[in-house]
């Protein structure tokens, strides 16, 4: 079977940003995305977890998205303008996928 190559961009962001990320990826043409909660984990700060908040709007969530390769650049302008000042981590690797037409 025929693969295709893609870039795959993974973005750590506080949950409250997350509008303003997907806006900004429309902005970059980026038509598809799916959004992940963040249970918990550990980092610069030390440990975490998302047991015991009370609200939806803190926290910690992924956002991934799968674009052609020509896509990215412009992609990682319009994030980083929404994560340089904010609790964030991008990051992106290289992936490849069957049906190309939907990307």
């Amino acid at each position: 079977m025929q693969t295709h190559k893609a870039k795959r961009v993974e973005i750590i962001i506080e949950r409250v940003m997350e509008r303003r990320l997907t806006e900004a990826m429309t902005r970059a043409d980026v038509t598809g995305w799916s959004v992940l909660p963040m249970l918990g984990g550990s980092g610069r700060s030390g440990e975490w977890s998302r047991e015991g908040q009370i609200s939806r709007g803190t926290g910690l969530v992924q956002v991934v998205c799968i674009i052609r390769p020509e896509k990215l650049d412009p992609l990682l302008d319009q994030v980083f303008s929404v994560v340089e000042r904010q609790i964030g981590v991008v990051s992106v690797c290289d992936c490849e996928i069957l049906r190309a037409e939907r990307f």
